[in-house]
């Protein structure tokens, strides 16, 4: 996996680039002789998911009456005995259509999308888009890597799990799928015999469990049932590295570990992180079945085609929920960024009643941003919870320094004398041989008299950012050096950079702000004593005593938004024009998140040879939410993803746990000091909340024909949709917009005038009377009606909105409708306007 300074926050952001290629640019990608490529080729020909449903939409005069689907019947593989003859049509029409030339064939795919992968030349993929067989041909790009306490303050244990009879049996039934780097088999986290109580056998999954020499005969287990590897686009290419990135399911990066921990690791597995006991992790449905799809690599990253080889075959081995932390480097190009392979595949995913839930992204708070597009996707955004480890510095001016790192306090009230790396220098080293001396990576550019015995100050660079410096190697040194302690102040040029807590063998800490750092050295400068005469030091006279890191505080505000989450607008296309679509979906925690770590992993070298790792992103947030949904799917079988959705949508929380608004973080710099109360376009429809979306009350259901109805509704769709589905959009104008879909939230990118807006709301909880009430976007009336009503079980009540304008804006502006039940359901709808045109 390459590191990459703009997504490394701690955590591998998994990020997909894709190159849509038109027919009169095929042939113009490159003019060398040899320009073989990775094509991934989609045929006219519906895939096995649509092929036993009706060829043309059938709309009922009303849109806004959805149909709740049960569990999927794509489970029994009706499709899987016609496996063989859609490969042999895919090996006929090739070997017709290059007849007598070299291709390498990587995949044939045919459950999600009807097409294959293709190594071949640019005037071989000229020939094939000439075909009238042939829907799309994609230029395949690289792919790069984008405790959990966590169920604690989510509040699981006297909630969520007592609701599904207690953690023992919590997403017992439920299989999560996880596209991501593979899984170290032998951790804890995924054993099977750390309960009195046996697992189930899945009987509706298929899977298999891969044996290579990496990933023995008895590494899956009955938790861990599937596990398969993915690399052909790689191995095709010629860039493979089997030392490091191991032809197998197995994890060399320690990515796909940890996430899979997050969602469905073992409940009570000790954290012991150098040498360090932090508590007991568990997953959020630690009784949920886990199947690994290693699509991603440590060396390179991977392939988009590897990535859609992956989806088709969980969709097929009957996974329930499917987890990626994979988004796009850039948006789409095409008519709207739903339209892309992985997009697509992972519509027919849904339709085949799989959850699919999606990493927003770690771009930065800028509008925008989003890197999860489809509104079939559950789009989740990273938040920070209530704990924090406490590290500090204390001065001898008594001034008092935050910091970081899982250090051992220096002796109770006892201050040590400081010194710069810069100042320990011995007399063969200077800072114009080794400008990197302050970064304390050799013992050999230091004077061991002058170190024993103080604190060590080194400096932390963008070099440890990007791994060519190591914590690990400073303590060595300093250790080496009989140094009391280490600490480390940032350098001014490392902005934007989630910096974990770090483990740490010995007294030490790490200050991450610019501002404390200056305050730190402001200080020693000052206490330095030099000879009047020659000017050389005589004396250091700061003195500092370090707190430790070891002990968490749980009195932080929080969720709060971080800075690095992605924020909508959702861009309905490559021109950044805003979809009236609301993404994120929502936000759950992601920032300092403990799981398990791959044995072999030495991408983050702070935790090289650890069992548990600390990392932060929306990668960490993304699997909160896929575990929540285990346990939604263990109450509600039946439920279709778009109600499971709902139900994670319509309760989330709106406030944090001092009792007001969810605030997000605005700056990379300092980001705690540029906090504002978060919107829709932050943090979704609010903070996941497990104990109400298992009794949400109310859900709205979308379904695969509504979703189809929408994408042709976009302006010159009707064909890529035909390519891509086989579903051809009907002539007479039964589509709908973004903001008709039966979603748990309306967004509006633009309003003019006056329009109304339905829903349709299905009670799942017993007979319950709802009151209606509502707030306005700024420069919008609104109108819901009605504005009470009763429902019985099973019943469905259309809520009708009427927005108005009543002043011009191009500000995006938002309200909110709840509805309160007499019985303690409450649902919540936020609503969203941005650009805002008056009638005249």
């Amino acid at each position: 996996m390459v590191r990459v300074m703009l997504v490394r926050f701690g955590f591998l952001l998994l990020m997909i680039s894709f190159v849509f290629l038109s027919n009169n640019t095929l042939g113009q990608q490159q003019d060398d002789d040899d320009d073989s490529a990775v094509y991934i080729v989609t045929l006219k020909q519906p895939p096995t998911v649509h092929r036993f449903e009706e060829q043309e939409l059938k709309h009922k005069n009303s849109k806004f009456t959805p149909k709740l689907k049960p569990r999927n019947n794509a489970r029994k593989r009706h499709g899987k005995s016609k496996i063989p003859s859609v490969v042999q049509s895919h090996d006929s029409f090739l070997r017709k259509t290059l007849k007598g030339e070299k291709y390498i064939k990587l995949y044939s795919y045919h459950y999600l999308i009807n097409g294959f992968a293709l190594f071949i030349n640019s005037q071989q993929a000229e020939k094939l888009s000439m075909r009238s067989e042939v829907a799309n041909i994609v230029l395949d790009n690289s792919v790069r890597t984008a405790t959990t306490y966590t169920p604690q303050f989510m509040g699981l244990p006297q909630g969520a799990w007592v609701k599904e009879g207690g953690f023992e049996i919590a997403g017992e039934g439920v299989i999560i799928g996880f596209i991501d780097t593979g899984i170290d088999p032998n951790h804890p986290s995924f054993n099977d015999n750390d309960s009195k109580r046996s697992y189930p056998i899945p009987k509706h999954f298929s899977g298999v469990c891969e044996v290579t020499p990496d990933f023995p005969s008895g590494s899956c287990n009955k938790k861990l049932i599937g596990a398969r590897h993915f690399a052909q686009s790689a191995v095709t290419r010629g860039i493979f590295n089997s030392s490091e990135d191991y032809a197998s399911p197995f994890d060399g990066d320690g990515h796909g570990t940890h996430t899979a921990s997050v969602a469905a690791g073992n409940h009570g597995v000790p954290v012991i992180v150098s040498n360090h006991n932090f508590g007991y992790a568990s997953g959020i449905a630690p009784r949920a079945f886990i199947s690994v799809y290693k699509a991603l690599y440590k060396s390179f990253g991977g392939f988009a085609a590897d990535v859609v080889a992956a989806i088709d075959q969980a969709a097929q081995d009957g996974v329930d929920i499917l987890s990626l932390s994979i988004t796009p480097n850039r948006k789409p190009p095409g008519v709207a960024t739903f339209f892309n392979p992985i997009d697509m595949a992972l519509l027919s995913a849904v339709k085949a009643g799989i959850f699919v839930v999606q990493a927003a992204g770690n771009t930065c708070p800028a509008p925008k941003t989003m890197s999860s597009f489809s509104p079939w996707i559950f789009t989740v955004g990273a938040s920070s919870h209530d704990r924090v480890y406490s590290n500090s510095l204390t001065l001898g001016n008594n001034v008092t320094i935050p910091g970081m790192g899982f250090a051992i306090p220096t002796d109770s009230g006892k201050m040590y004398k400081m010194i710069s790396a810069f100042h320990a220098l011995n007399n063969s080293t200077s800072v114009d041989k080794d400008m990197y001396v302050g970064e304390c990576q050799d013992y050999e550019n230091f004077d061991q008299d002058r170190v024993s015995g103080k604190l060590l100050i080194c400096s932390y660079s963008a070099r440890f950012v990007l791994g060519l410096s190591t914590i690990k190697q400073a303590l060595d040194v300093a250790k080496n050096l009989s140094a009391t302690g280490v600490i480390f102040y940032i350098d001014p040029y490392v902005l934007g950079f989630e910096i974990n807590p770090t483990p740490m063998d010995m007294p030490g800490i790490i200050i991450p702000s610019v501002e404390d750092s200056k305050t730190l050295l402001k200080y020693y400068n000052s206490s330095i004593q030099r000879d009047v005469t020659t000017k050389e030091i005589v004396s250091f006279g700061a003195v500092a005593t370090i707190e430790g890191g070891l002990n968490a505080n749980f009195s932080n505000r929080a969720p709060k938004v971080m800075y690095y989450s992605a924020r909508g607008p959702d861009p309905e296309d490559n021109s950044f024009n805003d979809a009236d679509i609301l993404k994120p979906n929502l936000v759950a925690p992601g920032n300092s998140i403990w799981g398990a770590w791959s044995s072999v992993s030495t991408d983050s070298t702070e935790f090289e040879g650890e069992k548990f790792a600390m990392m932060s992103g929306t990668s960490m947030a993304a699997p909160h939410v896929a575990g929540v949904a285990a346990l939604i799917k263990q109450s509600y079988p039946q439920f279709a993803p778009s109600t499971i959705a709902s139900a994670l949508s319509t309760t989330a929380l709106l406030n944090d746990n001092k009792g007001g608004p969810i605030m997000a973080q605005r700056t990379y710099s300092n980001p705690d000091q540029s906090l504002y109360t978060a919107t829709p376009f932050d943090m979704g429809s609010g903070f996941v909340n497990a104990t109400a979306a298992l009794d949400p009350g109310l859900v709205f259901d979308t379904s695969f024909e509504d979703y189809i109805s929408f994408l042709c509704g976009i302006n010159g769709s009707d064909q890529v949709v035909f390519n891509y589905t086989g579903f051809r959009c009907p002539a007479n104008n039964t589509t709908v917009s973004g903001f008709d879909l039966n979603l748990p939230s309306i967004t509006v990118s633009t309003l003019s005038g006056m329009q109304i807006f339905r829903r349709s709301m299905r009670n799942i909880a017993g007979n319950e009377t709802y009151n209606v009430g509502w707030s306005p976007p700024y420069g919008v009336s609104m109108k819901v009606s009605p504005t009470q009503f009763s429902i019985a079980m099973g019943e469905t009540q259309v809520l009708s909105v009427t927005l108005t304008v009543t002043k011009n804006s191009s500000s995006s502006s938002f309200g909110r409708i709840g509805l309160f039940g007499n019985t303690g359901h409450i649902v919540n709808i936020p609503v969203t306007v941005i650009t805002k045109i008056a009638s005249s």
